[in-house]
């Protein structure tokens, strides 16, 4: 579908994805409606209904396969599994271009997503935010006449920049379409930073500070305001601008730290990472309230946030543990997540961590899998709840498992000791703080396991290829126990931006700007926190899962299962052998800009990475895997930072044969691109189709 039809009907179909009733204090709860028409939103209700429906319009970022594809895939953190839906954007190959990839060109299946997917649903909510900034004159009560100019003024403010973001030259369209529009001006892409940084400081200027209109982490409001302008002026101000960014650099970066700081004073951080996304114990629980969050896609169990409108996140990150596993590990909604395995890890992310010392590391990568259907009890003297699926996150210097045999589950059930068998005594693994063993004895045989490194080389990515691994530890962040269906709607709230991102954007203008002790004061405030506190299991895991435990399904055999295979312990003794088991805390400051951490110094030996700027721009980008991992965001920044081909062809096996420098934009959809016509009325020549196209595509 191309840009003038939602320049025409996206009012209306605004409507569609959430309820507007403004006198609700949660516009999730509205009832879809198709009863207004275009003159309802030029009324003082119709426009702050309008103004409310626009948090409907982040929704859809979730729903598909365009959620990870267009953000995380093709770039250093992520690659993908033996799933190949979105292959190609992954892949950059001869299939990714401005034509969608589908079944007749070589997509794996009809669910590849299409390069319009993301320009059509930007503009349809850019063109609610035109009708609300050209009618807000019809608001009598200055109060919600600035309230509602502060959200269109946001939602427009960040689509543009999204826009700008992934294809570089976007049309600005900043007034109502009348009739059928097919004759568009393209932007340059100086033009199109400066809209979105005009719009971002006006939705600045207009929020009325932390007021939290439509419920706390939901509702939009200064802070949320003050760090997109702050991410905006530092994508001007950054490498992919320095064709026109010398005379506004410097400022652009000054004022970007000014918002940071903003949000910083008006915020605060929630004291442990875990909060954030493991602890999250079901629908519209109090994890979703958190200060730190300045941004997320409301979801809960109201009709207007499922279906067509549904999170499907928990579909992307989990490793395929039911094929694998050979059936020990069956799927279930007590699960929390679906073993779609699109989005494995890269042994760049498992390598940016400290695995000794950064908790991120173990409170993030869910590293077993109890056993809840039992295939032969009496040959193997395993039951449900003993360990399934075991994932030690070694490191490439740790040479203890170099002559153990690992792999998923292949032999007939006689279970001969290379089947996969873990060392006897490495089962010892503290399941408490001091004491307990991963399995229900010393020596038990485990069905399925993986080290990351044997001998010295990164062999994690040779288990169960078909044609590429789908044994892999993966992230917990989308996980949800309150599905109502194996295959259903997630109820959980996606997080878009959080005060975390904000120390690390105002890290890297004070590193730009040549301020590196202010710099390294934000990096550490959020490494502080990544730190292992006192008194802390280290063995210690919980994901989103846990929210089974007051979910409906939770009966029977069920919930027999649930509670016998979450273990609710992670591999972290296992990983660490010569780690003696403690409670202390652990310290991640002691680390200076000359002499950076280890993992780090690593990284950017392996990239060739010199000068004392570029170092901390990569260090920074290494803290935001660390940080931020699979928080829909990477592939913008390495576009912004151009560092995505170097770190995608260092990293991202999959991905370095295909791309190209030309890769930091994507494709303007040529559906978007064969619709326009000139002024006169006439088809764009093939010179004039090729001018509006990316390079290289």
């Amino acid at each position: 579908m191309n840009i003038k039809h939602y320049m025409i009907s996206g009012l209306l179909a605004t409507t569609m994805v959430a309820g507007m009733t403004s006198c609700s204090s949660n516009f999730l709860d509205e009832e879809l409606t198709t009863q207004y028409s275009t003159q309802y939103f030029e009324t003082e209700q119709g426009l702050e209904d309008l103004a409310i429906s626009l948090y409907g319009n982040i929704r859809w970022h979730f729903g598909y396969e365009w959620a990870y594809a267009v953000t995380l895939y093709g770039t250093d953190e992520f690659t993908n599994a033996n799933d190949l839906t979105s292959e190609c954007w992954n892949t950059y190959d001869n299939r990714f271009g401005a034509v969608a990839c589908t079944p007749a060109t070589g997509a794996a299946n009809k669910n590849c997503p299409a390069p319009q997917a993301l320009w059509d649903q930007l503009y349809y909510g850019i063109a609610s935010c035109n009708t609300i900034i050209a009618n807000a004159d019809k608001l009598s009560d200055e109060k919600v006449r600035n309230r509602c100019l502060a959200h269109a003024y946001f939602l427009r403010g960040y689509n543009y920049y999204r826009l700008t973001a992934q294809y570089g030259r976007p049309v600005l369209q900043l007034e109502p379409a009348v009739g059928v529009v097919r004759n568009f001006t393209q932007a340059t892409e100086e033009q199109a930073w400066e809209q979105v940084i005009s719009d971002l400081r006006k939705a600045y200027s207009l929020f009325e500070g932390e007021v939290f209109t439509y419920g706390k982490g939901i509702t939009w409001t200064k802070a949320t305001a003050a760090h997109f302008l702050a991410k905006a002026l530092l994508f001007r101000a950054s490498e992919r601008c320095d064709a026109f960014n010398s005379s506004t650099k410097e400022a652009d970066l000054r004022e970007a730290i000014e918002a940071c700081t903003y949000a910083i004073n008006a915020r605060s951080l929630s004291p442990n990472y875990s909060d954030l996304y493991a602890n999250w114990t079901g629908v519209d629980c109090a994890t979703e309230e958190q200060s730190e969050i300045l941004m997320a896609a409301g979801f809960n169990n109201s009709s207007a946030t499922v279906g067509r409108f549904g999170n499907r996140t928990y579909n992307y990150f989990c490793p395929q543990f039911s094929n694998f596993s050979g059936g020990w590990v069956k799927r279930g909604v007590w699960i929390g997540d679906m073993d779609f395995q699109r989005c494995r890890p890269t042994e760049y992310t498992y390598a940016a961590y400290d695995h000794v010392n950064d908790a991120r590391l173990w409170k993030t990568f869910k590293t077993v899998f109890g056993i809840n259907n039992v295939a032969d009890k009496g040959a193997s003297g395993v039951d449900v709840g003993d360990p399934g699926i075991v994932m030690i996150l070694n490191t490439k210097d740790d040479h203890t498992y170099d002559n153990y045999t690992f792999g998923a589950y292949t032999q007939s059930p006689t279970f001969k000791d290379d089947a996969g068998r873990l060392p006897e005594w490495s089962v010892d693994n503290r399941q408490t703080a001091t004491t307990g063993n991963l399995a229900s004895k010393k020596g038990q045989w485990v069905p399925n396991s993986s080290v990351l490194y044997q001998n010295g080389q990164y062999v994690a990515s040779n288990f169960k290829s078909q044609p590429v691994c789908n044994f892999f530890a993966g992230i917990n962040k989308t996980v949800d126990g309150t599905r109502q269906a194996e295959k259903g709607d997630s109820f959980r709230d996606v997080i878009m931006a959080r005060l975390g991102e904000t120390y690390l954007v105002r890290a890297e203008c004070y590193a730009r700007l040549g301020d590196y002790n202010s710099a390294k004061k934000d990096v550490d405030v959020i490494r502080a926190r990544a730190q292992w506190k006192n008194g802390e299991n280290r063995s210690y895991y919980v994901d989103g899962s846990k929210a089974f435990e007051g979910n409906t399904l939770n009966t029977g055999t069920a919930a027999a299962n649930y509670t016998n295979s979450n273990l609710w312990m992670n591999t972290y003794y296992l990983s660490n052998p010569n780690q003696p088991v403690t409670t202390a805390a652990s310290n991640l400051t002691n680390w200076t800009w000359d002499n950076l951490p280890a993992e780090d110094e690593a990284i950017l030996a392996k990239l060739g990475v010199s000068g004392q700027q570029a170092r901390a721009i990569n260090f920074i980008l290494n803290e935001r895997t660390r940080e931020l991992i699979g928080e829909w965001q990477r592939w913008e920044t390495l576009s912004r930072t151009k560092t995505l081909v170097a770190r995608a062809k260092a990293f991202n096996p999959e991905a370095a044969a295909g791309i190209r420098d030309y890769h930091i934009y994507r494709p303007i959809p040529q559906s978007f691109i064969d619709g326009l016509k000139n002024a006169d009325g006439s088809d764009l020549s093939d010179d004039q189709k090729a001018a509006w196209q990316n390079t290289g595509y």
